[in-house]
């Protein structure tokens, strides 16, 4: 876990988190919790887990559960050393959740983009929805949805 905070604080050095919130996820939904390695380094990971529909929880913030039933799969972090990138990786890791979801049967995905990377999240069927995310997320920051079903 000490290498995937080590590159939450590189990669996403304006939305600290506790390494309690990285451990707490873990903790609930290991499922949701994917590493991206080569050669035994750690260049990335993702984590994910059941939520609410249409809404993720704050950040920097312990769940204490989840939801049950829940009504989406929450898509939390997606973090990749910029080494690990243009090889689809990512790619894989968001397939990874989806499948989890679907596995699931839970019908959508839910995320929050921030800083530039709605336009990632948009190639891999996320759109803008209504609904305002939580403040600490900061300015520009867009709540986005995708059906689990959809391909891409």
């Amino acid at each position: 876990m000490a290498g995937a905070s080590a590159i939450a604080a590189r990669i996403h050095p304006g939305y600290p988190e506790d390494d309690a919130v990285m451990a707490e996820r873990l903790r609930l939904c290991p499922e949701g919790c994917f590493a991206l390695t080569a050669d035994g380094d750690l260049l990335g990971y993702a984590v994910g887990h059941p939520w609410f529909a249409r809404s993720v929880p704050e950040l920097d913030t312990l769940l204490g559960f989840l939801p049950e039933p829940a009504g989406a799969w929450c898509i939390h972090d997606v973090a990749l050393l910029p080494e690990a990138r243009g090889r689809g990786g990512a790619a894989e890791l968001v397939g990874l959740m989806r499948d989890e979801a679907r596995r699931r049967g839970l019908p959508a995905m839910v995320l929050v983009a921030v800083g530039n990377a709605a336009g990632f999240w948009h190639r891999h069927g996320f759109r803008p929805i209504l609904e305002a995310p939580p403040s600490g997320y900061g300015a520009g920051a867009t709540l986005m949805m995708r059906e689990v079903a959809a391909s891409a």
